[in-house]
């Protein structure tokens, strides 16, 4: 676990990673996917490419709910790691000045 976020109960994570698991072969998430675009750098990508990522980070004490998930490129995804969504956007502004 990361030494700078709290450490998050095992049983949490288990039960959240099922559930991802679970929308991952969804119908909903297949037509998310299926747009092949990256919810964050916004770059076209064959739908197998992308991964599913939590807006708000697992270990952030986010959840494994629709409105938390969104298709994004790998590079992306490794990038955010555990980052917030305002954690990302002011790591992406550094970035592009």
């Amino acid at each position: 676990m990361n030494q700078f976020f709290p450490a998050i109960d095992e049983t949490f994570l288990k039960k959240e990673r099922d559930k991802a698991r679970k929308l991952r072969s969804s119908q909903w998430w297949k037509r998310k996917r299926s747009l092949g675009i990256c919810h964050y750098c916004r770059h076209n990508f064959l739908p197998k490419e992308l991964t599913m990522d939590h807006m708000i980070p697992l270990a952030r004490g986010g959840k494994s709910e629709k409105f938390n998930l969104v298709p994004c490129c790998k590079e992306c995804n490794t990038k955010k790691n555990q980052l917030l969504p305002t954690e990302w956007e002011e790591y992406m502004a550094l970035i592009k000045k």
